[in-house]
């Protein structure tokens, strides 16, 4: 037989960060806010924070301990709303989500092994992906092995590439991600628009990697499908290259290559086939067949 869930949560929702008979501290984020907990309920839910509370005190001789340290627990590198939703979900299987804290909520609960909060993250973020947020959420769901949101990403990014692209969020994707995403056919923006996010990119990634431009570009620079662009198209893109080296010259060459042998021969297929934002050229027709 089973009473009533409900009440039985409001009651544990009132122990959240309450110090009347808690029995452990933490001091969180640069704030340093206190939260007040019970060791008893955080150990039987997390098996991270068991391994925490069972510590030895600091200048504890005896390593094994049966007293068990009393804190307080510094964790500066998490924010208090963030750790105080983790807290919540331990103590009553639920979790009050916003956009702001959505992802750090996931972090914390990969780090602390807690999976049916990571589920309930990742519902809350598809449910309420925007424009603005879905590359960090992309970046995320790759870093993190959440598939499903990963492919919910990339679904939501082909609806809306122009927009996305226009994004800090997609200035921000690591050269991996960036490439993944320039795999795909479906995405609803033309090629030379791709190119120019890229270069954007590319120079933001440079300045906070400390690295060149051509070496931090390598990896998404080898996705853009530079045959689809038109010879008069291909000239500006020379220019520009010549003043940051994002595309290597092989590359331009092997486009200039297809346009004069009207065809894709010696270009892998996939940078021969326009995707779905693509602008028709003159010279598209004699590219290998392709499938839109």
């Amino acid at each position: 037989l089973q009473g009533d869930v409900s009440a039985f949560t409001a009651a544990l929702r009132t122990l959240v960060n309450n110090p009347q008979f808690s029995d452990v501290m933490f001091v969180v984020g640069q704030e340093q806010q206190k939260v007040f907990a019970h060791r008893c309920v955080l150990a039987c839910r997390c098996q991270a924070f068991r391994g925490m509370l069972s510590q030895a005190p600091v200048g504890s001789q005896d390593s094994s301990s049966s007293v068990p340290s009393q804190g307080p627990f510094i964790l500066g590198n998490v924010q208090p709303e963030v750790f105080l939703a983790v807290i919540e979900f331990l103590y009553t299987n639920s979790v009050t989500l916003n956009s702001h804290i959505a992802l750090e909520v996931l972090t914390s609960s990969v780090e602390y092994g807690l999976q049916d909060l990571c589920k309930l993250c990742v519902k809350f973020i598809k449910d309420t992906l925007s424009v603005e947020q879905v590359c960090e959420a992309l970046q995320a769901a790759v870093t993190y092995g959440q598939f499903d949101l990963q492919q919910h990403c990339l679904d939501f990014i082909e609806g809306c590439t122009a927009a996305v692209v226009q994004t800090q969020g997609f200035r921000e994707l690591s050269d991996v991600v960036l490439a993944q995403v320039l795999r795909s056919d479906r995405l609803a923006v033309d090629e030379l628009d791709l190119v120019q996010a890229v270069r954007e990119w590319a120079h933001v990634s440079s300045a906070v990697l400390e690295r060149p431009v051509p070496e931090v570009a390598a990896v998404p620079v080898r996705e853009l499908r530079l045959p689809l662009l038109a010879p008069s198209e291909l000239v500006a893109l020379e220019s520009y290259n010549q003043q940051d080296l994002l595309i290597p010259v092989e590359n331009i060459a092997a486009a200039w290559r297809a346009h004069a042998l009207r065809r894709g021969s010696g270009v892998p297929s996939r940078l021969c086939r326009p995707r779905r934002g693509t602008r028709p050229r003159d010279h598209h027709r004699h590219l290998e067949p392709h499938t839109k």
